[in-house]
């Protein structure tokens, strides 16, 4: 394998990479997606690959094993690949589906696989208290090699939205379930969570299948929450910001888990410059993303249609937007003083 395969879900913050785009022809730019990799991964963060930032929906079984075994060597490059585990997205309209691709992702190279719930027959899962959606995950954690991490994103799933209780009903019955990332934006759902999954009592009735020393994690998925969020429990943030500006976000993270006096306002000023520009960034999706990146380092702006690019002068507004220019310029403070 070349690499010791993690099974411990990290601490931290996660970047959820686009995919990039052959202007030309669509085709797969893995050149850019490898250095865009070691860029984000050299800071510290943790590659999340065929999410929904990186358009999985646009993907074949073939370029989500060419993305993974891109990381994976990208990672081998900077000595990383000891460090820091994969994460790839598994989503499929089907159980059937869905496990091949697990497997897939399991074979070439990632650690972990993220689920996603199937929304085209949303309300078909949800009837009987949705007894179809938790076979779903029962069903796909029991056949995965890899640990799966579930994945609550209603925007994207056709409004289905997992609750505290699902997920914790999950977990009991799951035991190769390791984490939920939830991009709901709900504090209350994190602490219940983490209130019952991390309870010594429920950790014994319920080990997870990776080792009796693992608890169940839960993720957060948009870094404006990370403060309040670290402290019920959350295990870290998956958000789209450290993508250009990582340094900055791990910094936060840190900051985050002092109890120092000075570091704690430090970490509440931090966390007001990344929601602000949060705010701006969670609201232009891939297209502005991708028009940011291609701004700072020249990868490709374009989506895969159907989705469009953003417009030039769409663009030049948000890289003009006073809250993006601050964490930039917050993210090159933090970068030059590490390279003193």
């Amino acid at each position: 394998m070349g690499y010791r395969r993690h099974n411990a879900l990290p601490h931290g913050i996660y970047t959820p990479l686009p995919t990039f785009f052959d202007p030309d022809t669509e085709d797969l730019d893995l050149q850019a997606f490898r250095r865009h990799v070691r860029y984000t991964a050299s800071a510290g963060t943790v590659p999340v690959i065929a999410g929904s930032m990186g358009e999985a929906v646009h993907l074949d079984r073939n370029e989500r094993r060419r993305l993974i075994q891109t990381a994976r060597s990208a990672l081998a490059e900077i000595g990383m690949q000891d460090k820091l585990p994969i994460i790839a997205g598994v989503g499929a309209p089907s159980t059937r589906e869905t496990i091949q691709l697990a497997h897939d992702a399991a074979d070439a190279g990632a650690d972990f696989v993220m689920a996603i719930p199937p929304g085209y027959y949303a309300p078909a899962l949800k009837v009987n208290d949705n007894e179809a959606l938790k076979q779903f995950f029962v069903d796909v954690a029991a056949a995965s090699r890899l640990p799966v991490i579930l994945y609550n994103f209603p925007s994207v799933s056709a409004g289905i939205d997992l609750s505290s209780d699902f997920i914790l009903d999950v977990v009991r019955c799951a035991p190769n379930v390791v984490g939920v990332k939830l991009t709901c934006a709900s504090i209350g759902k994190i602490t219940r969570i983490t209130a019952v999954a991390h309870d010594a009592a429920f950790c014994s009735r319920h080990p997870r299948s990776t080792g009796s020393d693992q608890r169940f994690e839960v993720i957060d998925g948009f870094i404006d929450i990370l403060l309040p969020s670290i402290a019920v429990g959350a295990a870290g943030a998956i958000s789209g910001l450290p993508n250009f500006a990582p340094h900055i976000c791990v910094r936060l993270w840190e900051l985050c888990q002092s109890s120092d006096g000075r570091d704690r306002r430090e970490a509440r000023r931090l966390q007001g410059v990344v929601a602000l520009a949060d705010g701006i960034a969670a609201s232009v999706g891939i297209a502005g993303m991708k028009q940011i990146l291609h701004r700072r380092f020249g990868y490709s702006k374009l989506p895969r249609r159907p989705l469009l690019p953003m417009g030039e002068a769409e663009a030049d507004a948000l890289l003009a937007s006073p809250y993006i220019e601050a964490l930039v310029k917050e993210e090159s403070q933090v970068q030059s003083h590490g390279a003193k």
